[in-house]
């Protein structure tokens, strides 16, 4: 299958009519039950192939209807746009069409990315997508440039991270469906910010999930943490390429999204010769091309494989950037002194001096967690394909608390971790409520109907968390509305004290990044990094501008040299705890640097060689 597969899946409207369309070769025959306007029952035509279809003259969009199989069962559209309740209950007809206006988005590119991941439902006491569009001046003033919303697909109840999501091509309803999806982008476009989608093609949730009556779209020859694998080469694994596939690009085209994140694609088990994730990712450049847009597909996995990233014709998939886990895992490791669980492979400054200079860590050599040696080499890829960060939905929300890295009091070690992120040479994502330094926890949250399903994930929850020796008394209780309500930001921190000075250097940060040519340099060959009197120094430079970044993790950090170094930036400034007066330090170096426990400096200087 080459480029993007014919649309053809669910309601789709058509002349004044809708065209329904299900494949569904399980199914000996489907009954569209049109429930309003009016109530009937249309039987639908199976062509040989196992496809189902049928087109209703004078029937349009906000129609609602569900499909009947023959054993009375009524079902929703496996690919149903919106649904008028739950995820179990019936479909409505959308008309995707949004008024634009004269507004046009270029896209995104790697250049300058520096994205803003969020949850829409805790992001505002709202928890819908409208309730985010106030808040994205202060988002591009601060100097984001895209935010990352986790998984929108609909999922079973109002409280959900969003990786339960069953129906892909469906915006879930209590953020505000997909017109409240479109509003966003708009607004985001409006101020100069790109939209980036998580999406989940590894596994579908378990509530709710009733692609498998219809079609052969998992497999029981691989499993994943989560659930079923999706059939991605096996028989009849083409049609299902072409369902999750049409998915990503019906929501690219009809909400205008900037790029996809594709979630654990470690995850996704395929051993075909052409590949659902090449192939998927093909699509979606080919569509971007069409609309005259730049579109990113950035994957998130642990293997530290170049080949996510290599071009197909090098046996890669083509993305244009993934995530990387060992940087995180280092930053957090030696901060912390944390050693349970992966955290075992960390702990060493010389490991955080190596992930600046390559992306990650892990290539080929032994790993004592994995027990086997893990990872390739990343040398000669650009550090801006490289996704970083101290901080995301899973690195807070799979922790026994949910606790954020430094929370309740420890600024110093936030605003360590923030120089380190934001200097680097890779392309850095912040998780909402980061850049102030948010006191409330972000715990993993369901809203699932079947008590069964409920202990399930209690359970589930308490065995992750023994791997790194938590106490499960501390895990608060998944389906519990106070643990969805516990999660959800208090914005106005940013106004206080620590908080509005950790949020000042953010800012700061990021204007350093944008306007000094040696830290714009998304380069690996113009770095070099070491650990030079306990301190991890990482030296940046493109053409005759030159920067020092040192990162103390420890008091006693004595770092000889640099005299005559201009400091561009010393995260002990008190302006960064929210007070007044500037600069700890003289402007220029003198002699060697001695730094205070959690912190940083960056250094200036034009190059004379």
């Amino acid at each position: 299958m080459n480029g993007a597969p014919q649309r053809r899946h669910g309601a789709v409207l058509r002349d004044g009519a809708t065209v329904f369309s299900v494949w569904a070769p399980r199914v000996a025959s489907l009954t569209l039950r049109v429930l309003s306007p009016g109530a009937r029952q249309i039987a639908m035509q199976r062509t040989g192939d196992g496809w189902h279809t049928v087109e209703v003259p004078g029937l349009g969009a906000g129609a609602v209807y569900a499909l009947r199989l023959p054993d009375g069962t009524e079902l929703p559209d496996p690919a149903s746009r919106q649904q008028a309740g739950s995820v179990h209950g019936a479909s409505v007809v959308v008309d995707p069409a949004f008024d634009w206006g004269s507004q046009g988005s270029p896209g995104i590119g790697l250049e300058d990315l520096v994205l803003y991941e969020l949850h829409v439902g805790t992001f505002t006491a709202e928890g819908t997508f409208d309730a985010v569009i106030p808040h994205l001046r202060a988002l591009h003033e601060l100097g984001v440039t895209a935010i990352e919303l986790m998984p929108v697909a609909q999922f079973p109840g109002r409280r959900n991270w969003g990786y339960d999501g069953v129906l892909p091509f469906a915006v879930q309803d209590s953020y505000g469906g997909r017109p409240g999806l479109q509003r966003l982008v708009a607004a985001c476009h409006e101020q100069g910010l790109g939209v980036v989608l998580d999406v989940v093609y590894n596994h579908l949730g378990p509530e709710g999930n009733y692609l498998a009556r219809f079609a052969p779209y998992f497999t029981d020859r691989y499993r994943t943490p989560w659930g079923e694998a999706l059939n991605f080469d096996g028989p009849d694994s083409d049609e299902v390429r072409a369902f999750f596939i049409e998915s990503a690009l019906d929501l690219l085209e009809t909400c205008r999204l900037d790029g996809l994140r594709v979630d654990a694609v470690h995850a996704i088990r395929d051993w075909s010769a052409q590949p659902f994730l090449q192939e998927l990712t093909a699509a979606v450049h080919a569509h971007g091309e069409r609309a005259g847009r730049r579109i990113l597909v950035i994957g998130e996995s642990d293997l530290n494989d170049v080949r996510l990233l290599h071009p197909p014709e090098w046996g890669g998939t083509g993305m244009d950037a993934q995530w990387s886990d060992d940087f995180h895992h280092a930053l957090h490791a030696l901060a912390t002194s944390e050693r349970s669980g992966y955290y075992a492979d960390f702990g060493e400054a010389d490991q955080v001096a190596q992930a600046y200079r390559q992306g990650w860590i892990y290539h080929g050599q032994y790993s004592r967690h994995r027990r086997r040696r893990h990872g390739n080499s990343p040398r000669d890829l650009a550090g801006k394909r490289f996704v970083v960060f101290t901080q995301n939905h899973d690195q807070v929300g799979n922790r026994a608390r949910g606790d954020r890295l430094g929370t309740p009091s420890d600024f110093a070690l936030q605003r360590l971790l923030a120089a380190a992120l934001l200097l680097s040479p890779f392309t850095p994502l912040l998780f909402m409520g980061q850049e102030y330094g948010e006191l409330a926890p972000f715990h993993y949250f369901v809203d699932h109907g079947d008590p069964g399903l409920v202990e399930a994930v209690r359970a589930g929850r308490r065995e992750e968390f023994a791997a790194f020796g938590w106490d499960p008394q501390h895990i608060a209780d998944p389906a519990d509305p106070a643990t969805f309500a516990a999660s959800r930001l208090d914005h106005g921190l940013v106004r206080r004290g620590e908080h509005r000075g950790l949020y000042e250097l953010h800012g700061a940060l990021l204007q350093l990044r944008r306007e000094r040519p040696a830290l714009r340099s998304g380069g690996t060959d113009e770095l070099e990094s070491t650990v030079v009197g306990g301190a991890v120094v990482v030296r940046r430079w493109w053409q005759d501008d030159e920067v020092v970044l040192v990162l103390a993790f420890a008091a006693g950090c004595d770092v000889p040299g640099f005299a005559g170094r201009e400091i561009l930036l010393d995260t002990e400034d008190p302006r960064w705890r929210g007070e007044s007066g500037t600069g700890r330090r003289d402007n220029v170096v003198v002699g060697g640097l001695r730094l205070a426990d959690k912190s940083a400096v960056l250094l200036g200087a034009r190059r004379t060689t």
